[in-house]
């Protein structure tokens, strides 16, 4: 479902045509997030094997004039207690000359759509570093809630 967010800014579900401006975008994600240098090789191999395979998750990019300028990863959690899956919002990217112009407020809007289209997706989370106060106003103006719940994580080292 491609739609338009902004001018002539459109969403639409990536393809394998899309694998290396992703991978791009992750990296550059990575390097100003949490100052990390991904291993290109590894990242596109990821995102390959999302775009071969519809339950690890899907991707989506952000489209003008040909040019991929953003783009978000969603994954599925199962909940029993709602008998569905409830959406992860991830790896979600807008390169910086983008931002600020409601273009996360339209990706929010499309996969709302989409939630609520399907009867077997339940909602929609994200999970967002604590000292990055401009994401999380941008999840506030859009009703999203964080008083619910607080995220812990144990990882292996992988990068």
């Amino acid at each position: 479902m491609i739609k338009v967010l902004h001018q002539d800014i459109m969403i639409d579900e990536a393809t394998d045509l899309d694998i290396l401006e992703l991978a791009d975008l992750q990296e550059k994600m990575a390097l100003e997030t949490e100052n990390v240098t991904l291993h290109p090789d590894i990242v596109e191999q990821g995102i390959t094997a999302v775009l071969q395979d519809h339950h690890k998750g899907r991707y989506y990019k952000m489209v003008q004039k040909g040019k991929v300028i953003g783009c978000m990863l969603t994954t599925y959690e199962w909940s029993d207690w709602r008998n569905g899956a409830v959406v992860w919002i991830q790896s979600l990217y807008i390169l910086p000359a983008y931002r600020r112009q409601g273009l996360f407020t339209g990706v929010y809007q499309y996969l709302r759509e989409l939630v609520q289209k399907n009867p077997d997706l339940k909602g929609i989370r994200l999970y967002v570093d604590k000292s990055n106060k401009t994401a999380i106003e941008a999840y506030k103006s859009v009703d999203m809630s964080n008083e619910h719940y607080e995220m812990f994580e144990w990882m292996k080292s992988a990068i």
